[in-house]
Parts: structure tokens; C-alpha cells; sequence
């Protein structure tokens, strides 16, 4: 089993595996209180995971915890490429070998500590906090595929009719709704247009449908 950390094609393992590691899940939680009710609980989305483990960084090779014997990083070498990846702005990769562990992390904290008798050696607490790209949709992204970028128009637009020579409303009804009782309708939304009297439309005349 091998604990690495990957910062694109730059690979770094932990030469020393730690005893365990906690790997905290939770969800949220919205509390409302409602008088005379009490308290309600509204659960929302997973949080993040943090991972935390503790370990070392060996000053001297020892078959008996040593993961690996060659390249072994000098300890304060080895200290200074994760306070690297600490300030870093990018998320890393985290690896557990032969585990389902693969996930994008940010390292949130660093503790290093010194051990008497142990010259050479420094110890470290390690957090980090999975990671997950925010993906959120623009507000009228949809209209703007369209090639003049202007806002799509959803207001229905109205169907007009020209009057033609010989015309009636009760012939337009029955043309354009199907029934010659529906010319009453036309007349309302035409009052203007046509005048007092629904009898008397003019070829050339734009009336709009119901």
C-alpha cells in the first residue's frame, strides 16, 4: 500500500505509511425553529470529506517502516514540498494504493513536530479536504447560443388578417376559427380599426385573431 499525492505529472509518496487514517463524511443541516413547534431539522447536500492521517519523515532508511529506499526526501526537503502544496491554489490527487481512495484534495493543515532523541526526524498531522469543481448554470446561458445574443422572446405574438376584396367577419371567422358565429370576437379586438359599424371593413385592413 502507498499514500501519494500527485500535482499533475509531479508524484510525491509518503515514505512512511501511517497507522491509520479517518476519513470524515457528514451532511448538512438547516435548523428552522417554528414557534409553538419547535425545532426542524432540513438535511441539504454532502459536505466535503477531510482526511487526516499522522507520520513522519525518516532522517535514516529503516527497512522495518521505510515504503522505499531510493530517492528517500531528506526530511526538511520532504516538509517543504507539502508546505508547497499547502499555499497551492490548484487541488492535488490523493492515492491510497490497492483502496478505492482517487479523490481531488486541498491540503487545509500542516502540523510539524520534533521528538527528543529522534535528531533528524520530523513528525506531522496532516489534513485535507476533498474537492469538487462548482458547476453553476448562467442565468440565460440557453439564449445565448443565439448569434445576435439578444434575449429570446416569449411573448406569444398575435396572428393578423388583411382584408380582402368581398371579405366579411363572419367569412373570416369561419376561415381563420372555424366557426362564422366567432365574428363577434374578431369585432371586439378590431373595434378601433373597423369603426361603429362591423359590416363596414375595407380591403387592406390588418385585423388581429383572437
Amino acid at each position: 500500500m502507498a499514500f501519494t499525492l500527485k500535482d499533475g505529472n509531479t508524484s510525491f509518496q509518503f515514505p512512511v505509511n501511517p497507522e491509520e487514517v479517518n476519513i470524515s463524511r457528514s451532511k448538512g443541516y438547516e435548523t428552522i425553529n417554528m414557534l409553538e413547534h419547535g425545532e426542524f431539522d432540513f438535511a441539504q447536500g454532502e459536505k466535503v470529506k477531510e482526511i487526516t492521517f499522522s507520520s513522519f519523515f525518516p532522517k535514516e532508511y529503516d527497512a522495518s517502516y521505510c515504503m522505499y529506499k531510493e530517492n528517500l526526501p531528506d526530511p526538511r526537503v520532504a516538509m517543504n514540498v507539502l508546505n508547497t502544496f499547502l499555499i497551492s491554489k490548484k487541488p492535488l490527487r490523493f492515492i491510497i494504493s490497492e483502496t478505492g481512495v482517487n479523490v481531488p484534495v486541498f491540503i487545509v493543515s500542516l502540523n510539524s513536530s520534533f521528538r527528543g532523541g529522534e535528531t533528524g526526524d520530523i513528525y506531522f498531522d496532516l489534513t485535507l479536504r476533498t474537492w469538487r469543481d462548482s458547476k453553476v448554470e448562467k442565468v440565460g446561458s440557453a439564449a445565448s447560443g443565439s448569434k445576435s445574443g439578444s434575449r429570446t422572446d416569449l411573448k406569444k405574438s398575435s396572428k393578423t388578417y388583411t382584408v380582402k376584396s368581398g371579405d366579411s367577419l363572419s367569412k373570416i371567422a369561419k376561415l381563420e376559427l372555424g366557426s362564422s358565429s366567432k365574428w363577434n370576437e374578431i369585432y371586439k379586438l378590431n373595434a378601433k380599426t373597423i369603426g361603429s359599424d362591423p359590416n363596414r371593413i375595407k380591403p387592406g385592413q390588418k385585423l388581429v385573431m383572437p
